[in-house]
């Protein structure tokens, strides 16, 4: 039977959605290629059809993850009041439910310790995505240029990964709560001297 060219293309976004999420939840060692496709009911064979490795597969989950972190705050952002677009994205990402979240949550928390681990091809691939999410986020972040506004909206991104992966840590939900509202709080003075 001949499938419609569609078909493959629908299942290389399934492959690739179960993937991000199970990558994030699991890390790249932790995700094993045959249960994915076997949760999936597909064949362990077919993965090849849509991807030549698990380095790859890795890449595009994680380019994946962050178009969907992007959107995300975009959404944030569009619903903010104006001049409050960054303090809404700050919310949106360092809320609880975005916390407790892992497997569905930033991919800059939960994946980029795991970035030096990889082959160079695979760590500049990575940077690469990494960088042009940055880019989408520095129109929302204070700067007197370009140059300034790219710092801080790394520098901010840092942050709030780094604030997100301790608060995960916690085992308490009113730990976690403490970790990502002091952090909100900081952000917002810091930003507004």
């Amino acid at each position: 039977m001949r499938y419609p060219a569609e078909h493959k293309e629908q299942t290389r976004e399934r492959i690739l959605k179960a993937a991000s999420r199970r990558f994030r939840s699991r890390g790249s060692e932790g995700a094993v290629i045959g249960d994915l496709m076997r949760d999936l009911h597909l064949t362990h064979g077919g993965f090849y059809r849509h991807f030549s490795s698990k380095e790859e597969l890795f890449v595009a989950a994680f380019q994946q993850a962050l178009d969907d972190a992007a959107a995300q705050a975009e959404k944030a952002a569009a619903q903010a009041a104006p001049g409050r677009e960054l303090e809404a994205i700050m919310d949106a990402y360092l809320d609880i439910e975005h916390c407790d979240d892992v497997e569905g949550g930033c991919p800059v928390a939960a994946l980029a310790a795991e970035i030096p681990r990889h082959s160079r091809k695979t760590r500049e691939r990575m940077l690469h995505a990494l960088r042009e999410h940055v880019g989408r986020m520095q129109q929302y972040v204070p700067g007197a240029d370009e140059d300034e506004r790219r710092r801080n909206a790394s520098a901010l991104l840092s942050s709030m990964a780094g604030a997100l992966t301790i608060a995960r840590a916690f085992a308490t939900v009113d730990e976690r709560r403490r970790i990502l509202d002091g952090a909100k709080a900081f952000y917002r003075r810091a930003l507004t001297r």
